[in-house]
């Protein structure tokens, strides 16, 4: 028997040589049952295994800002969201849809941790997610043109099932940034979701762009299915700060 633990082992089965351990010290719990409804049980804890280990990768790749999850979003203090709201969020059917979202509001308000906790809820469905500040995402973009690698980066950020652009209209965008969202919005348009975090409400959008033409292309493929959440009310740090005396 140590053999065939050894064996599923190296065979990379490693949630079915769990349950088979697990079954082997339960003797009594397991011993009369056909041994069909056995190897069922240790298919589906292989399977429970790899959704599991599949999850815990899409959430590292993801490289979230914040360790953020549905369950813990605070409803208590007024910002202009409801529990209807993000369930519906949740449910991800508008990733499937290719539908986009648009997380507006003052600083503090909590938009990074609403944003992180929907990303995080779409890799536990499994769907691939990244987060980026906007920013770095266009100095990545730019660092790949100097390696060669420009069409590659942009090819998975295409493939990337939900993207999070944070800090949205925080900077003046160069032209050739402006040149790399078109880029990426295009690919984007009807085949993946993204979601934008901005301070800027979204009417000043089209001026933070910063060119009538671009600004026309990118808005028109990122808002004309888009949801959006506008948060309001004071800093939730200074909140949490008021209430915390140390």
């Amino acid at each position: 028997m140590q053999q065939t633990l050894q064996n599923l082992r190296q065979l990379k089965l490693s949630g079915m040589a769990n349950a088979l351990a697990s079954q082997l010290e339960q003797t009594g719990t397991y011993n009369d049952l056909p041994f069909i409804e056995r190897m069922d049980l240790l298919l589906e804890e292989e399977h429970l295994t790899r959704e599991h280990n599949k999850q815990q990768r899409l959430i590292r790749a993801a490289r979230f800002k914040l360790n953020a999850t549905v369950q813990d979003i605070d409803y208590q203090h007024r910002r202009n969201i409801t529990k209807s709201q993000i369930a519906a969020l949740a449910a991800s059917s508008w990733i499937d849809q290719a539908h986009n979202l648009a997380i507006t509001g003052p600083c503090g308000s909590g938009k990074t941790y609403l944003a992180c906790a929907l990303g995080h809820t779409a890799c536990l469905k499994l769907y691939s997610t990244k987060y980026y500040r906007l920013s770095r995402l266009l100095l990545a973009l730019t660092q790949s043109k100097a390696e060669g690698t420009y069409a590659k980066v942009l090819k998975q950020i295409a493939k990337t099932q939900l993207l999070i652009i944070d800090d949205w209209g925080l900077e003046p965008l160069q032209s050739a940034h402006r040149h790399d969202l078109m880029e990426i919005m295009d690919d984007r348009h009807n085949e993946s979701a993204t979601v934008i975090i901005s301070q800027l409400p979204t009417d000043q959008w089209y001026a933070s762009i910063g060119d009538n033409t671009l600004a026309d292309a990118i808005l028109d493929r990122l808002m004309h299915n888009a949801h959006r959440l506008e948060l309001a009310g004071e800093s939730m740090r200074k909140k949490l700060s008021k209430l915390d005396p140390s």
